[in-house]
């Protein structure tokens, strides 16, 4: 159906997910990295509240990034091994480029929170298309870092959540197609209000 790469349904056809541990250089250069986030940042925003934001970690805030997170864990995990500590170290230290995605909901707003949040999560999927349309492959991962109070309160306030982390680079093999629901399974018509 979408034979045509250059086409912009193909290019959204042809987006997958890489694993960040396989991610390699090169990543996006300051430029392309800002050009990506400003694609992300214009995503639907019911009210105009930009109930989110956007925190990028450059290679050099690695080392920090990983104390964090190791630190965080053993706060939270009292009897944690070895290998969970270095699952942490691992987390912190894959990709190239790395962007923490944030949920701001704005409560005073008579917007739901809901419909906030939803506009966070659709910064983090644009984020992921304008990746893959600059040439990189991206992946957005939660996991126990993005529920973890401590590691959230060092990117952002009481009152945010971290949405997702992105990382992104080059792919060290190619991406393999997972199975994705079919179309019946996920799509119906609506058939009115029963009688």
């Amino acid at each position: 159906m979408f034979n045509d790469i250059s086409s912009p349904l193909a290019l959204l056809a042809s987006r997958r997910s890489g694993k960040p541990r396989d991610m390699v250089a090169p990543g996006p250069d300051d430029a392309q990295l800002r050009a990506m986030l400003e694609i992300a940042i214009r995503t639907p925003d019911h009210g105009k509240l930009a109930p989110w934001r956007l925190v990028t970690v450059a290679t050099d805030h690695r080392e920090a990034l990983s104390t964090l997170l190791q630190d965080a864990y053993r706060e939270e995990k009292r009897g944690a091994g070895r290998l969970e500590l270095e699952a942490m170290d691992q987390f912190a230290r894959q990709a190239p480029a790395l962007v923490v995605v944030l949920s701001k909901p704005a409560h005073a707003s008579h917007i739901p929170i809901w419909e906030q949040e939803l506009s966070a999560g659709a910064v983090c999927m644009n984020l992921l298309h304008a990746a893959h349309a600059s040439g990189f492959v991206a992946s957005w991962l939660t996991g126990w870092a993005a529920y973890s109070t401590q590691v959230r309160d060092a990117f952002g306030g009481h009152d945010e959540r971290i949405a997702g982390f992105i990382f992104i680079g080059s792919p060290s093999r190619a991406l393999e197609e997972r199975p994705r629901p079919a179309y019946e399974a996920a799509v119906s018509a609506w058939k009115g209000i029963p009688a």
